[in-house]
C-alpha cells in the first residue's frame, strides 16, 4: 500500500500490471516503506479520531520569521527524482512533495482535500454512459520554465504511467490503466478524464504531477529524471544534489504563485539513523525522525535545563562519570601519582580518556538542551507476517493458532507505553484510526486465547509427541531396510542394468537403503495441508468467525494507507499478475505447485513440511505431527535501530512457545532482511511495517491479492509477501474501486479486511511510533501524523519583541 503524506522510504507495487525492474526494498527503522501519494475520497468523518494528536508546533503564517534554511536529515540521498520508478524512496517523495504539484492532499484524519494551489475544481461531472471527472487548474499555475499547467501534462502522465507502453519502466501505475481518454475542456484551464469503466480512487491520480518534458518520452521517464527535473512548479525550486556531502538543497520558488514559502532554503541531509542523535548534538541538524534512545537523551538534556544543570553536572550524575565515586576518584588519583611507573601511566592514560568522555558528553548534553522532541504515531503499522507458502503456515488452523496466542496489546503497550502515546492495536489492514474506511475488523479472527490455539493446533493434528510419531504406514527396523532393498532391486531388474540385488555386498545395502530413506523424506506432502477457501465434503478445520458485512480495519506501508509505491521484486523470484484469478481456490493452493529449494536450513520448509530438528529430551514434550516437530523460521533484521523490533520478536517468541509452538530466530542484516528473506519467502515468521492508505481498494489489493502460479514455476505474489489470499478478498477490492458510491466502497473494504483477518495472513500488532527531533524555535514542522506536511508553512518563529513579551505576561 501506500503511505500517507510524506512517504517513508520504501517502494512497493500497486499494480499487477506494473512492470518489475529490480528488488529495491531497503529496512529503514525496521519498516518496509513505500512512496505514497496523498489524496483520496472525501467521505463522511470517521467516527473516531486518529490513535494520536500531530505534534508539529502550529503556527500562524505572521508568527513565523521571512528566511532561513532548515537542514532536514533523510536516510538517503535519492537514487531517482521519478516517484513512479521500482527505487523511488522517502527522500524521492519528500522532495516531490516540495517542488511538485499535488492535486489533493491529507489532513491531519488523513482525508484528502483538493488543494487550491493547483485546482479551483475537481469533480465527477458524467457517470453514464461513463465516468468524467472535470478539472478546473489554477489560473495562475505554472511550471518553473514558465509554461502553463495543463492537459498536454495529464496526457503525458497517463501515457507513460497507463502500462500500454513496456518501454516505460514504472513501478505502479493503477488507475491510469483505466483511463480511456483525456482531452482538453473550453479553455487550457479545464481538463476532461474520461475513464473505460468506473474508478472511485480517481483523486489519486496525477498526484505528483510531472510535467510533460518528464513523462513525454521513455528516456526521459527511465533515464532523464533520475538525476534531475527539467521543470517544477511547487513552492520549492530543485537547486543542487550534492553526492559528495550528501546534500539535496531546495530554493525558494520565485516563481510561486501561492503563499510564499518562509524558508529561503531546505537542505536535505543525508544522515543513517544510528548517527543523528551524534548530529543534533553537533548542532548541524534542526528536524530529524529519530529512534527511542535519542529521544531519551533529549529528554534528560531538557530535564537538566529545567533543573539549572550544566552539561558537566549532567555528566557527573547520569553520564559517563556517574560510575565515579569519591572513593574511586581518590583510588585513581593515588595510582596516577604513585611509585609504580607503568601503573601510573596506564591510570593516566584511563583517566584522560574518562576526562573526554565525560567533557564529550556535557557538551552534547548542553548542545540537547537545543531541541525538543515531537511525537504522535506514524500513518503506519507494524505486523507479524506468517508465509502461508509452504510448511506448517500453509494450513489456516496453524496460522490462526498463532495469531490467537498473540497479545497483541501487550505487544502495542510494550511498544508505545514507554513513550506516553496510545496503545491501542489496530483493528484494520486497510486503514487507520481517524481514517474514513477504518473499522474494527479484529473480531473475524478472535483475540489472545490461549486453548482456543492449543485446540486449533490439535485439529490440525499437531499434538504433545507427534516429533516422535511414525507416519502412517511406517515400518520398523530391519522389515524396512529389507523393504527397501526388494524395491531397489526390482527397479535395477526393470531398467536391464544387469545388476543382481542378490550380490550385493553389505556395504552397498546399506547404502541402497539409505538412499531409499532419503528419498522418502525428502518427498513433498500436502497432508495437513489446508487450502484457504478450498472448502470440501469431510474437511476438518477451526470454522471462522463470521466475515461476510463485518467491518475491519486495516493500513497498509507504510507501505499501505495512501497509494504506495511498488517495490518490485527480482523477476527471477517475483513475477506479475495479469488479471484476476477467477477461480474458488485460494493462495494457498497456487503455493501448491511451487516447490521451494531445500537450502538447509531447519525451518525453511522446503520441501514442504520439513521441520527442525528436535533434541530427545524435548522431543516428548514439543508438538509434533508425523515425526516432525512444529518448529517456525523467525526471521529479523539485526541492524542498529531494530532493537525494538527484536525485542517485540522475543516476546512473540514467549507467546509461542506457552502454546507449544518452537520457533528458530534467524538474525540477519538489514540489507539481506526483506530482499532475501520477506520478498524470495525464505522465511516462516517476520515483523515489517505497511503505511496506511488513504485508497485502500486501489493500493491494497497487490499486498492481499491472491498469488499465482506462473508459466516458469515461480508464484506471482506482487506485495503479498505472507502468499496468504483469497478469490473473494480480490473481488471486493475490485468491487470497492469500481464503485462511485463512497459508502459502498467503504462497506466493500471493510469486508475485504474481515476476510483478510480471517485468513490470518499477517497480524497487525501496533501503530508505529513517530519521534521527531526539532529546533526548539521550529514551527510548523514535526510529527505530522496522518497530514502531509505544508512545506510553505514551515520556519522559525519570530522572536517577541519587549511589548509583545510584556503583554503576554
Amino acid at each position: 500500500m501506500s503511505q500517507i503524506g510524506a512517504p517513508r522510504g520504501r517502494t512497493c507495487s500497486r499494480s499487477p500490471r506494473s512492470r518489475t525492474l529490480r528488488s529495491v526494498a531497503t529496512l529503514t527503522s525496521a519498516v518496509l516503506a513505500v512512496t505514497v501519494l496523498a489524496g483520496c475520497s472525501s467521505g463522511d468523518e470517521a467516527d473516531e479520531a486518529p490513535a494520536a494528536a500531530q505534534d508539529n508546533a502550529p503556527a500562524a503564517r505572521d508568527r513565523v520569521a521571512d528566511g532561513g534554511t532548515l537542514r532536514w536529515a533523510v536516510d538517503a540521498l535519492p537514487t531517482t527524482l521519478n516517484t513512479f520508478q521500482a527505487d523511488a524512496d522517502g527522500t524521492t517523495a519528500r522532495i516531490a512533495g516540495a517542488v511538485l504539484p499535488a492535486l489533493y492532499t491529507l489532513d491531519e484524519r488523513g482525508r484528502p482535500r483538493l488543494n487550491p494551489d493547483y485546482l479551483e475544481s475537481a469533480q465527477v461531472v458524467e457517470t453514464e454512459p461513463k465516468q468524467v471527472v472535470l478539472y478546473k487548474l489554477n489560473q495562475q499555475a505554472v511550471w518553473s520554465d514558465g509554461r502553463e499547467i495543463g492537459a498536454p501534462d495529464f496526457v503525458a502522465q497517463w501515457r507513460a504511467l497507463s502500462g500500454r507502453d513496456t518501454a516505460y519502466w514504472t513501478a505502479r501505475n493503477s488507475g491510469y490503466e483505466r483511463i480511456e481518454k483525456i482531452e482538453r475542456g473550453k479553455n487550457d484551464l479545464e481538463v476532461r478524464v474520461t475513464f473505460a469503466k468506473p474508478y472511485a480512487d480517481w483523486q489519486s491520480l496525477f498526484t505528483p504531477l510531472y510535467p510533460k518534458q518528464v513523462m513525454g518520452s521513455p528516456n526521459s521517464f527511465n533515464d532523464g529524471a533520475r538525476t534531475t527535473l527539467k521543470a517544477t512548479a511547487g513552492p520549492f525550486l530543485l537547486k543542487t544534489i550534492d553526492r559528495k556531502s550528501g546534500d539535496v538543497t531546495l530554493a525558494r520558488n520565485p516563481r510561486w504563485w501561492g503563499q510564499s514559502a518562509k524558508l529561503d532554503t531546505v537542505v536535505l541531509k543525508a544522515v543513517p539513523r544510528a548517527d543523528r542523535a551524534t548530529a543534533l548534538a553537533a548542532g548541524t541538524l534542526d528536524l530529524a525522525e529519530i529512534d527511542r534512545s535519542a529521544a531519551e537523551r533529549i529528554a534528560l538534556a531538557l530535564r537538566d535545563a529545567r533543573a539549572g544543570r550544566n552539561g558537566a553536572q549532567a555528566a557527573a550524575a547520569h553520564g559517563p562519570g556517574a560510575a565515579i565515586t569519591p572513593s574511586k576518584a581518590l583510588k585513581s588519583w593515588a595510582l596516577a601519582h604513585g611509585s609504580d611507573d607503568d601503573k601510573a601511566a596506564e591510570v593516566k592514560a584511563a583517566r584522560k580518556k574518562n576526562q573526554e568522555a565525560i567533557a564529550r558528553y556535557a557538551s552534547a548534553q548542553d548542545a540537547l538542551a537545543k531541541y525538543v522532541v515531537r511525537k504522535s504515531l506514524e500513518p503506519a503499522y507494524t505486523q507479524l507476517s506468517l508465509n502461508g507458502e509452504s510448511g506448517p503456515l500453509a494450513d489456516e488452523r496453524v496460522r490462526r493458532a498463532v495469531a490467537r496466542a498473540i497479545n497483541r496489546q501487550e505487544l502495542a503497550e510494550s511498544v508505545l507505553g514507554p513513550l506516553g502515546l496510545p496503545a491501542k492495536p489496530p483493528g484494520s489492514h486497510l486503514a487507520l484510526a481517524g481514517q474514513a474506511a477504518y473499522a474494527d475488523s479484529s473480531d473475524a479472527l478472535g483475540g489472545q486465547d490461549t486453548k482456543e490455539a492449543q485446540a486449533l493446533l490439535a485439529d490440525a493434528g499437531w499434538v504433545p509427541g507427534g516429533a516422535l510419531q511414525k507416519p502412517a504406514g511406517t515400518k520398523a527396523g530391519s522389515e524396512a531396510e529389507k523393504e527397501a532393498e526388494k524395491k531397489a532391486a526390482e527397479k535395477a531388474k526393470e531398467k536391464g542394468k544387469g545388476e543382481k540385488a542378490e550380490g550385493s555386498t553389505g556395504a552397498e545395502k546399506a547404502e541402497g537403503s539409505t538412499d531409499a530413506k532419503k528419498k522418502g523424506s525428502d518427498t513433498a506432502s500436502d497432508e495437513g495441508l489446508y487450502i484457504v477457501g478450498d472448502d470440501k465434503p469431510g474437511d476438518r478445520r477451526a470454522v471462522p468467525a463470521p466475515v461476510i458485512g463485518a467491518n475491519g480495519p486495516e493500513s497498509g506501508t507504510d507501505v499501505l494507507a495512501p497509494a504506495p509505491a511498488a517495490a518490485r521484486e527480482s523477476a527471477a523470484l517475483l513475477a506479475r499478475a495479469e488479471a484476476l484469478d477467477t477461480g474458488t481456490g485460494s493462495g494457498a493452493r497456487a503455493a501448491q505447485s511451487v516447490a521451494k529449494p531445500d537450502r538447509g536450513v531447519a525451518g525453511a520448509y522446503a520441501p514442504r513440511g520439513t521441520a527442525a530438528p528436535v533434541t530427545a529430551p524435548e522431543a516428548g514434550k514439543a508438538l509434533g505431527k508425523d515425526g516432525k516437530a512444529l518448529s517456525l523460521r523467525f526471521v529479523l533484521p539485526s541492524g542498529p535501530g531494530s532493537e525494538s523490533l527484536r525485542a517485540v520478536g522475543d516476546r512473540i517468541v514467549r507467546m509461542l512457545d506457552a502454546v507449544g509452538i518452537r520457533t528458530e530466530v534467524t538474525k540477519v542484516s538489514d540489507d539481506s532482511f526483506f530482499k532475501d528473506h520477506v520478498a524470495s519467502g525464505d522465511y516462516d515468521l517476520a515483523l515489517y511495517s505497511w503505511p496506511a492508505s488513504a485508497f485502500p481498494a486501489t493500493d491494497a489489493r497487490p499486498i492481499f491479492a491472491k498469488p499465482e502460479p506462473a508459466s516458469d514455476g515461480s508464484l506471482l505474489v506482487e506485495q503479498n509477501y505472507s502468499r496468504v489470499g483469497t478469490d473473494r478478498i480480490d473481488q471486493l477490492f475490485d468491487q470497492a474501486a469500481g464503485t462511485l458510491d463512497e459508502e459502498e466502497a467503504r462497506d466493500l473494504v471493510r469486508q475485504a479486511d474481515a476476510r483478510i483477518w480471517a485468513a490470518a495472513g499477517s497480524i497487525p500488532l501496533y501503530q508505529r511510533p513517530q519521534l521527531v527531533a526539532a529546533r526548539a524555535d521550529l514551527v510548523n514542522a514535526g510529527a505530522w501524523g496522518l497530514a502531509a506536511p505544508r512545506y510553505q508553512d514551515i520556519g522559525f518563529k519570530k522572536p517577541e519583541s519587549s511589548k509583545g513579551a510584556e503583554r503576554n505576561r
